[in-house]
């Protein structure tokens, strides 16, 4: 390829980088302000919790909007309007409720729905953008992208709990607003950048030679969900089961633990990135590494080994998003917005699904006379033995993902042979 042409997008590439830490960033601070908002405008947990949900359901909005309607969009100029989105969001999200203290809650919901909107944008449109960059490996180009955003939680993590301990949760705000200076980065980036052609191709006008490949795309996207599933599950309750479960103090949990997953899970997307080739193979190996890490935290009765097993669990799950997205990208080149929002979709639907799955069996299995019972036979409580169920039983995901790319290898490979 030549230089030039490499050159060119150049700028293009880190205003993409800039939007998935921006992405990271509005992500990752609610949960850790959680304390915050309870203690000063007296948040319940149950409505803390909420916001999740309501980051979660606004991000799946846009992801079926573009599946469906992604013709009807002008593609670039939303890329580049992007990042203000997410500036509005964090804006009302730290300046409003310390104004209004008693509609806090209000606020906070409102600049989520705001910046979890530009965060569904982003899922949709940045992956298709990077993809549609000429590139002599476009697969390592994708790792590249996805590792910005486990890069982003560490910073974000680490960051964020340094300045809530020199400063007080009272000055959560003025955090918030820090965070606002990386999508504008990427907003001015973006104002500078030469933006590729990019394919929206409608769910709902494939043409019948289109339409065949129905399998591989719905393979594809169950694959996301479990990989998501996957990741997100431990992300999610790694902290909690730590403590709780496991016995390790919550500071230490969240450093090796959290924090940790995310750096295995910024190692191997930065791998790739450098070394990797044959994804599926990989997708494999790590279906395969995470069904084991899920066991052993599950099972262990080691402290170090169970917190190992979360941290490394970041690492084989590390390609297991943006691989399949990299399989799409292989298998179907000319796949446009739409089949990468259907993915957006399949796994942002993992990543909710998972940890749900894993409360319900926390409580389901918590309260039961079954754990009751046995629970001190082994030397735990009724809540520890509920938690270990729970981490146990989500290794279906990675089991049932072990299947789906095996399926997935024998499909492609007679596709290839067609």
């Amino acid at each position: 390829m030549c230089e030039n042409t490499k050159n060119e997008y150049t700028i293009t590439k880190f205003a993409c980088y800039a939007t998935n830490v921006s992405m990271s960033a509005v992500g990752n601070l609610s949960p850790l302000l959680f304390v915050a908002f309870h203690t000063l405008y007296n948040v319940s947990y149950t409505l803390l919790g909420t916001l999740v949900l309501i980051n979660f359901c606004t991000q799946m909005l846009v992801d079926l909007l573009f599946a469906f309607c992604s013709k009807r969009f002008p593609i670039h100029s939303i890329v580049r309007l992007m990042p203000l989105l997410t500036i509005i969001g964090l804006l009302v999200f730290a300046i409003l409720p310390p104004l209004f203290p008693a509609t806090a809650y209000v606020w906070l919901s409102i600049g989520t729905v705001i910046f979890a909107a530009s965060s569904g944008l982003n899922e949709v449109l940045i992956s298709p953008l990077i993809a549609s960059i000429p590139s002599d490996n476009p697969e390592r180009e994708m790792s590249k992208l996805h590792s910005t955003y486990a890069w982003g939680v560490v910073g974000v993590v680490v960051v964020s709990t340094l300045f809530l301990w020199l400063f007080g949760k009272e000055k959560w705000f003025v955090l918030a607003l820090i965070w606002a200076i990386v999508p504008l980065v990427a907003f001015l980036l973006f104002t500078r950048a030469k933006l590729p052609p990019m394919q929206a191709g409608d769910t709902s006008e494939q043409s019948n030679g289109e339409k065949k490949s129905f399998v591989g795309l719905f393979l594809c996207v169950v694959c996301i969900f479990l990989g998501g599933a996957t990741e997100c599950t431990m992300a999610q309750w790694a902290s909690g089961y730590l403590e709780s479960a496991v016995g390790i103090p919550k500071v230490w949990g969240d450093v090796l633990g959290v924090a940790g997953f995310a750096v295995m899970l910024g190692i191997g997307r930065s791998w790739y990135a450098k070394k990797g080739k044959n994804i599926l193979n990989i997708l494999l190996i790590s279906m395969f590494g995470a069904l084991a890490c899920y066991f052993t935290a599950g099972l262990s009765g080691n402290a170090i080994v169970s917190l190992i097993a979360c941290a490394l669990t970041g690492f084989c799950a590390s390609m297991l998003w943006p691989g399949t997205l990299i399989v799409l990208g292989e298998n179907f080149p000319k796949a446009g917005v739409a089949a990468y929002a259907l993915m957006a979709c399949g796994g942002d639907m993992g990543a909710s699904v998972g940890p749900q799955m894993v409360g319900a069996v926390v409580d389901g299995i918590g309260s039961s006379s079954f754990a009751t019972e046995l629970a001190p036979n082994l030397s735990m409580t009724a809540e520890q033995f509920g938690l270990r169920s729970g981490v146990l039983l989500s290794a279906i995901f990675p089991l049932l993902g072990i299947v789906v790319i095996l399926v997935m290898k024998g499909y492609f490979k007679k596709k290839e042979r067609v």
